[in-house]
């Protein structure tokens, strides 16, 4: 396992028990960014780096009985307190690496990915692999629950030009990834940005 790695895991592992009790009033930003996706009835979809699975029930919901909701993260810690929260009654969780996930290829028909690109130790590489589970057409949403300004002053910090996230950045960064942006939205209360799998 690399450094980056073992620092993720160890940072979400000594915070995954209280994540939720933390930012309790993000529920209904996560419900509106996956209504955002357009999934259909009895779609296939992937929460990459799901966390605690505060994605899980709206993705359910979206995809109905007949869909496929998987949520994939590095951290043990993070799923067992989705479990604890009972959201595993919404999707399978999976204990995987955004760099190489066990899954075939084309198998999804979206993939969601909330607070994941600050913490990707190769963007570019990362992108290509969820690019690679999804097929043609197929849609990606970077989101987090609030935006870059309102993030980096929670953190003490400013926004640096080179903020993957801005979108003079992610824009070429997803196109390099298989990936072409069609929608992009930082605003104090949200940040999201929608991206089709090209091919």
């Amino acid at each position: 396992m690399s450094d980056n790695h073992t620092h993720v895991q160890e940072f979400f592992g000594a915070r995954a028990a209280d994540w939720d009790s933390r930012f309790p009033d993000d529920g209904p930003a996560y419900a509106a960014a996956v209504a955002e996706l357009g999934l259909r009835e009895g779609a296939r979809v992937l929460d990459a780096g799901c966390g605690t699975g505060r994605a899980l029930p709206p993705l359910r919901a979206a995809v109905g009985p007949a869909g496929l909701v998987v949520g994939a993260d590095l951290t043990p810690g993070m799923l067992q307190a989705a479990v604890r929260a009972g959201r595993d009654r919404d999707g399978r969780l999976l204990l995987a690496d955004v760099a190489a996930l066990p899954l075939r290829s084309e198998s999804f028909d979206a993939v969601f990915a909330a607070g994941l690109i600050a913490h990707l130790p190769d963007p570019a590489g990362n992108l290509r692999e969820l690019a690679r589970v999804v097929r043609p057409g197929g849609v990606l949403a970077l989101f987090h629950p609030i935006g870059r300004a309102a993030l980096a002053a929670r953190q003490g910090r400013r926004i640096t030009p080179d903020d993957l996230r801005a979108e003079p950045n992610l824009r070429p960064l997803l196109a390099g990834s298989g990936w072409h942006l069609t929608s992009y939205a930082d605003e104090d209360a949200r940040f999201l940005a929608l991206a089709v799998r090209e091919g």
